[in-house]
């Protein structure tokens, strides 16, 4: 009876697909059920091809490949540390952490900053900064950006490539982004007068330039009058312009010096080892015109100690510089070629970083030949006394940094929070 209300019921259920003939077991003997006739057949079956699976039946081998951002991901929201009895521990992390790392992993596709707090702002870039995000090729430049058109100076005030003249070749790009720097020493890079970064210096984006150091670049006339049109003509450009060195560059003659006559605030020049004729004229020209004074000692402005690399993106640049210095590199696969031209005899071609050396001739020719003014306080006394001479000083020029940005504040590019809303963002 149970037998036959199962076979009812199977026969009489509704099925879209045809199952085909079915077999049923009973007293040890294979029954066939119809499901045309309704009836039960005690029939040996035929034999089929037992197929186990479907012809459209597929198999994909799925393996455990998880990258290191979703193991990261899985542990990112916890802190691990340990008791004193040496048992492991965690902690949950704030949402306000949580929230800065999902953004600095994704800081190419920020919109923009403009108008965001600034402290907020220097968490995500350290946080960027700590995933090497400004090191990528394309993302990199891009983010980098958003934070230089919103923050300017807190971004870099000063930039320090001395010697990084493939740090400038590489990452250009990223160079050119910074703005309002106030300090930029560009020594011994051999740039040359055509160099897109000298042009880049007359953009309106480095106006603010006070401290310009381009010892040792194979200048000449032709650079110098590039350099200065924009302030002779435009009254623009390099205006601000308070301390240049353009000591050791042998092609700057006597015309050239007179392009730097339109920098009317100029308080200290060095153009030591540089090729002029006639150096009375030069050291007479300079004190009528723009009252610069002849220096007995050497000054200490041009010491190239005092400029340094300072901001936010101080790691940055130290993080290209280590790039490029990884990409120098001799690779592996280049040693067996490098011992057959040692054992045929050949040359093996060598390229050193330049190093930034006095050019000894043209010095002792013109001898030494910095300037400064006589009636600005303290200008030829050492930088580094009067920026990082103590703790205090370095605490005054942060407080003249808030000053600067409250203003900015007020035209509305960007906000700064209050202690109390610091303080409240932080207990989240």
């Amino acid at each position: 009876q149970r037998w036959s209300r199962g076979m009812s019921y199977c026969l009489h259920s509704e099925s879209h697909l045809d199952t085909g003939p079915i077999y049923v077991r009973e007293n040890g003997k294979l029954h066939v059920v119809n499901q045309g006739a309704g009836g039960v057949q005690n029939v040996t079956p035929k034999a089929r091809p037992f197929s186990l699976f479907s012809r459209s039946f597929s198999v994909e081998l799925c393996m455990n490949r998880e990258d290191d951002r979703a193991r990261r991901q899985r542990t990112d929201h916890f802190i691990f540390t340990y008791t004193k009895e040496g048992n492991l521990r965690y902690s949950a992390k704030s949402l306000f952490s949580l929230v800065l790392g999902y953004i600095s992993d994704n800081v190419d596709h920020i919109d923009s900053l403009i108008g965001f707090p600034e402290q907020i702002a220097e968490k995500l870039f350290s946080a960027a900064e700590a995933r090497q995000k400004f090191t990528e090729p394309v993302t990199g430049l891009r983010a980098l950006q958003k934070f230089t058109e919103a923050y300017g100076s807190l971004v870099l005030c000063s930039l320090c490539l001395r010697n990084r003249y493939l740090v400038i070749s590489e990452k250009l790009e990223e160079i050119k982004s910074f703005r309002e720097l106030t300090c930029l020493d560009l020594s011994c890079c051999k740039l040359g007068d055509e160099h897109e970064l000298l042009e880049h210096l007359t953009k309106e984006a480095l106006s603010s330039v006070k401290r310009l150091l381009l010892k040792d670049n194979s200048l000449s006339d032709a650079g110098l009058r590039r350099m200065t049109a924009p302030v002779r003509v435009l009254k623009k450009g390099l205006e601000n312009l308070l301390v240049l060195d353009l000591s050791c560059n042998p092609k700057i003659t006597d015309v050239g010096i007179g392009y730097l006559l339109s920098f009317k605030k100029l308080n200290c020049l060095d153009i030591s080892g540089t090729g002029l004729k006639d150096v009375d004229a030069v050291i007479k020209r300079l004190q009528m015109q723009i009252g610069l004074v002849h220096s007995k000692v050497p000054l200490e402005e041009f010491d190239h100690s005092n400029c340094k690399t300072e901001g936010w993106a101080e790691q940055t640049v130290l993080q290209w510089e280590q790039a490029v210095m990884e990409a120098m590199k001799p690779q592996d696969n280049l040693r067996s070629r490098v011992a057959a031209l040692h054992f045929y005899g050949k040359t093996r071609r060598i390229e050193e970083v330049v190093k930034c050396t006095l050019v000894e001739p043209e010095t002792k020719a013109s001898g030494n030949l910095q300037f400064y003014k006589e009636n600005v306080q303290n200008c030829h006394l050492p930088l580094k006394k009067e920026l990082a001479g103590s703790h205090e000083l370095k605490n005054n020029k942060k407080r003249a940094l808030a000053e600067q940005e409250r203003e900015r504040t007020s035209k509305q590019k960007h906000l700064c929070l209050t202690v109390e809303d610091w303080d409240l963002l932080n207990t989240y």
